[in-house]
């Protein structure tokens, strides 16, 4: 048992350190796509369809906030 000890040590750092870089990564690359393509469609003259919709959800939770900051 006291063999392994080192092995199964540096085994855990390592296999945690390549999990969590590789997964990091590739969730980075997803956001980045998404980022890309939100700023590309905000900044055509016609806006898609999605992009409008989210549009007139982030203004009616801001006037849904501000009548219950009135209040």
């Amino acid at each position: 048992m006291i063999d392994f000890g080192p092995a199964v040590v540096l085994g855990l750092c390592f296999g945690f350190m390549f999990g969590m870089g590789c997964s990091l990564a590739v969730l980075y690359s997803i956001y980045l796509g998404g980022y890309r393509k939100a700023v590309s469609d905000s900044q055509e003259p016609v806006k898609p369809k999605r992009f409008r919709e989210a549009l007139d959800k982030i203004q009616a939770r801001r006037t849904a906030g501000s009548v219950h900051r009135q209040s």
